[in-house]
């Protein structure tokens, strides 16, 4: 039988641990790490928590805000088409309008007998604050110049007055969303309204969803509709010309059909 350690063996035999990384003592009973902790009898007896720290109630959820609401209120408050130009600069509603450098409006002679709607500003145009002043800008110019008609046109017979749906441009080029055409339908019409041409000319597809409330272009284009009190012709975009140039002989026909209906009219 062994004999009992003395001091000095338990003493270096400790050491010998503690150099080992030894850091906790074992005990009779093992430890289960893993348990969790024993909850409080009574929490109800805990002292509250010090009223600086405690945290504020959560905000009260806001209502939605309605932005199409805001933009008829806006739009039917425009007497002219300054205040119609006020109101759209002024509106927040679109956030498509932080990204952008120019509110792009119209171009062209507002007593024009012909009204073009385009989709967006794109690059140049949002450089240059008018609408369609770039490579599709200059191809319209051209088809309209074919029949005789013009932005800078001096009378008003000759003359065409080009507008947009959005008057920023979106970022990235994307389409309009639904839900931002429709913020800015109630401007378009009053701006028709002001304008009182006897066409719209529709360009592409976002037009045709903000005017006639559908799309699909290539069936619509060069069919008479009726919205807004006008005759109104769908066409395919100036955009679309130059990436498929055989289409033009059909815009060539949609550019005649508008040269009956005015002399329809007149």
């Amino acid at each position: 039988m062994e004999s009992a350690q003395d001091w000095h063996g338990a003493k270096a035999l400790l050491e010998w641990h503690i150099e080992l990384g030894a850091a906790d003592a074992i005990g009779d009973v093992p430890v289960d790490r893993y348990a969790l902790e024993p909850r409080q009898k009574n929490p109800a007896k805990q002292a509250p928590e010090p009223q600086s720290q405690q945290r504020p109630p959560a905000p009260a959820a806001q209502p939605g805000v309605d932005h199409v609401a805001i933009a008829k209120q806006a739009a039917a408050a425009a007497r002219d088409l300054d205040a119609l130009r006020s109101a759209i600069e002024t509106f927040e509603g679109c956030e498509m309008k932080r990204g952008a450098r120019n509110t792009v409006i119209a171009d062209g002679n507002p007593a024009a007998r012909v009204m073009i709607i385009g989709e967006a500003p794109g690059r140049d145009e949002d450089i240059a604050g008018k609408p369609f002043v770039g490579r599709a800008g200059q191809l319209l110019d051209k088809m309209f110049a074919a029949i005789g008609m013009g932005r800078d046109a001096p009378l008003s017979k000759d003359a065409i007055y080009i507008s947009n749906v959005m008057p920023w441009r979106p970022p990235n080029n994307r389409d309009p969303s639904p839900d931002e055409i429709a913020m800015m339908v109630p401007f378009l019409e009053r701006h028709v309204q002001l304008v009182a041409p006897e066409i719209l000319v529709l360009m592409g597809n976002t037009p045709c969803l903000a005017v006639l409330g559908r799309k699909g272009i290539m069936r619509m284009r060069g069919h008479w509709e009726e919205a807004w009190g006008k005759p109104v012709l769908p066409m395919t975009h100036p955009a679309y010309l130059l990436r498929t140039p055989a289409a033009k002989r059909e815009a060539w026909a949609d550019l005649l059909a508008i040269q009956a209906k005015l002399r329809e009219l007149s």
